[in-house]
């Protein structure tokens, strides 16, 4: 018997479609433009989501640039979904500074 089902306690299921909506509400205060799958700053592309079934596939600009390179992201439960905002807040800290 694992420590959740002695305790009765279970985590809650990850909701993609939900999580997507918290994402990208929280992208929209950070400034950033949505298009389409994505989202732009300043006409340049910062990140795609492609929502699926139990997660969302994540592509995030290493630098801000026309065509950027990407690092890839799954999120798959609420602790990634904070992990992805700390993230993309972190990249636009730093992508200020170097402007």
């Amino acid at each position: 018997m694992s420590d959740d089902e002695s305790s009765g306690f279970a985590p809650p299921l990850f909701e993609a479609g939900e999580a997507l909506t918290q994402i990208k509400r929280k992208l929209r205060d950070l400034k950033l433009t949505e298009r389409g799958k994505g989202f732009d700053l300043r006409g340049k592309p910062v990140l795609e989501l492609v929502p699926g079934e139990a997660q969302i596939n994540v592509r995030i600009a290493r630098k801000l640039a026309l065509t950027p390179e990407w690092d890839r992201l799954l999120v798959n439960s609420s602790a990634s979904q904070r992990k992805l905002i700390d993230d993309i807040k972190r990249r636009l800290e730093r992508w200020e500074r170097e402007d």
